[in-house]
């Protein structure tokens, strides 16, 4: 079988109230004034896709949040997305590779957050034999494309992957396709999945 595995709440927790916290301390601007004008819109989605550098991206947002804040100042905040890897959806990789399983990620994230997390989070990249991620590929989720792309590239058909993602339009984008698609709606769905799945059988070949 083909595992994929989306990143953001599914194999390390993140959380964008970190993000504006940090941005509202280094401006001095109210974070009840900041909130309400942050938005994960166009200008995300453009950045996720890699249409935008990491300086545009940055200078766009903080036009829409208006708020002045200098690149470094910008980066710290939306670095500080990451909480922390889940240690038992690390374990559960390792263990279907050493099945032999394929394990991929597939992730929506951007060149600014690729230059962090990889060196503060070695073990999701030593977990998985692939990164799919959006601002190489020019394509997000739930874009098909890009689901297709990653079949055709991992030689396999829909029904011989499971996804699992947080964010239930990009599971429901995968079902269509035919991928056995997880909705994780907290940290115990991949754990309670396993417990009720064998996978410790052979991989499909």
């Amino acid at each position: 079988m083909l595992y994929i595995f989306d990143m953001g709440n599914v194999i390390i927790d993140i959380d964008f109230r970190r993000v504006l916290a940090v941005w509202s301390n280094l401006s001095g601007t109210p974070l009840a004034t900041l909130s309400p004008k942050f938005a994960l819109g166009e200008t995300v989605e453009k950045h996720e896709r890699g249409q935008i550098t990491d300086a545009e991206f940055a200078e766009m947002l903080c036009d829409e949040m208006e708020v002045s804040l200098s690149f470094e100042q910008f980066s710290e905040g939306w670095n500080a997305i990451f909480v922390g890897v889940r240690p038992e959806v690390i374990e559960l990789m390792n263990k279907l590779r050493e099945q032999g399983h394929r394990v991929v990620v597939l992730s929506n994230t951007n060149h600014m957050h690729f230059q962090y997390w990889p060196q503060q989070y070695p073990e999701i990249t030593t977990s998985a034999d692939h990164l799919y991620l959006s601002q190489d590929l020019g394509m997000r989720k739930p874009d098909q494309d890009i689901f297709n792309y990653l079949l055709e590239k991992e030689r396999v058909v829909a029904g011989q992957a499971v996804f699992f993602d947080d964010v239930q339009e990009h599971v429901d984008a995968a079902k269509r396709l035919g991928i056995n698609a997880i909705h994780v709606s907290d940290r115990n769905v991949i754990p309670d999945y396993f417990k009720t799945h064998d996978f410790s059988l052979p991989a499909v070949t």
